[in-house]
Parts: structure tokens; sequence; C-alpha cells
């Protein structure tokens, strides 16, 4: 019975939280236009109120840890689900995000992601798109801002293994940016499909920043080590035992 009723209460916040999308989108459209803070101002009043109202919807509670940068930086984040984006978000001063290309054509999410200066890839064209993601991130990268980037390329579930890209190396040694891992247990109240949503603690975990000059591969390796450990060890945190999954 507690667990129909949950289903119902994440039905509801589904609807409400897409419904709110399309109207924020359209009553900031004007201001977005014109200017990037209003893109930006819009999406973190989107992600806010989402988060807000996912803790007296459905019992979910968001928690920031570790020193969120406010500086010129590249941000590596383990993806579980579409509530780690948001808090990632909302939390630095101005987030842009490498994402697939078709989220641009998306009604309203390609709108802002644009304004925002997000960075779109062509993910079946794995030379041609890390290529291009570099030249059109120096090309962005004229604007101050915090670039986020999935090293897996997608969404993740808890506890599933999926190799990291090289993309994310590419990057930290072309901009020679520190790189801030983050890690995160979003998926486990979350998930990546479906409605359900679960009560409990949400936690986004900002690491260590790795300073530039890390070869590549050395850097790709203890990204993924101190991203992958400290995200189980937010699972566990909550109760949800990662090695059962593996």
């Amino acid at each position: 019975m507690a667990t129909a009723i949950q289903w119902i209460r994440s039905l509801i916040f589904m609807i409400v939280i897409y419904t709110w999308m399309l109207i924020l989108g359209i009553v900031f459209a004007p201001y977005a236009l014109f200017t990037k803070r209003g893109a930006l101002q819009a999406c973190k009043t989107y992600a806010r109120s989402t988060m807000w109202m996912a803790s007296w919807m459905v019992g979910i509670r968001c928690e920031v840890r570790g020193t969120v940068p406010v500086e010129e930086v590249v941000i590596g984040a383990k993806h579980q689900s579409f509530l780690d984006i948001m808090m990632i978000f909302n939390a630095v001063p101005h987030g842009k995000f490498i994402m697939k290309k078709e989220l641009l054509w998306t009604p309203i999410i390609g709108l802002y992601a644009r304004r925002l200066g997000c960075i779109p890839v062509d993910r079946g064209k794995k030379g041609v798109a890390v290529a291009k993601m570099v030249k059109d991130v120096a090309k962005e990268f004229s604007e101050p801002g915090q670039l986020v980037i999935y090293p897996q390329g997608t969404r993740v579930a808890p506890g599933v293994q999926k190799p990291y890209k090289v993309g994310t190396a590419v990057l930290y040694e072309g901009l020679g940016f520190p790189c801030v891992p983050v890690a995160t247990n979003a998926g486990v109240f979350w998930p990546r499909t479906g409605v359900m949503r679960k009560p409990g603690l949400a936690i986004v975990d900002f690491l260590d920043p790795i300073e530039p000059g890390v070869e590549k591969t050395a850097f790709l390796g203890r990204l993924e080590e101190v991203i992958e450990t400290r995200s189980d060890a937010l699972m566990r945190e909550v109760g949800f035992d990662p090695d059962a999954v593996h």
C-alpha cells in the first residue's frame, strides 16, 4: 500500500515539475532571448523550486558537500539522474554542460541550453566529436564559467559499471584548468528511468581538485578512482549496496 501511494505521489510530482518547466520556460523566454543572465536566472529558479518540491512531494532531500568551485574549472561528474544535474547547476555560479546535441532541438531545454553556453556533442562520431568539442569549448570560454562533463558519457544506474571516456582528459589537458571530481548517490532515489521516486538523502559531493599537468591516462585513472570510490561510499551511506549490482 505504501509503495502504491509513493508511486502516485511520484507520478503527480513528475507531472508538476514538467508542467512547471514549461511555464517557467515561457515566462522567462523574452528575458532569456536577449541576455544570458535571463537564461541563468530561469534555470536556477527551476532547479531550486524542483528540489524544494521534491522534498515535500516525494521525500527527497538534497545536500551538497565539499568545496563548490567558483573559478574556471572542468567538473567531471558522476551522472545517475536528472536530479544530480540540477544539484550541480544550482550549486555552481555559472554551470555549462557538455550535452548530446539532440537536446538542443528539444523545446524549452534547447533554448536555455544554447543561451547558457552548453556545448553539444555528436556521440555517434567519436573522433570528430572530441575534436569539435575542444574547439567549441575554447570558443565558449571567452566568458567565465564551470564546465560540467560526464566522463562516462551518459546516466549510469547506481552500482552499474561503465568505462570513463577520453573526452574529459582531452578537455582537462587542452584547457589547462583544474578538474573537480563530483560524486553522487542521486540515482538511488531518482532513477534514470521510470516514475518511482524514493524518499531519502540525495548527495552531491565536490571532491579535491586535480590540478593541471597530470598526464592524460594517469588523470583519467585517478578521476575514475576518486569518483567511483566516493560515489559507492555515498550510496552505502543511505543503505544501497553497489557491490550487490556489480
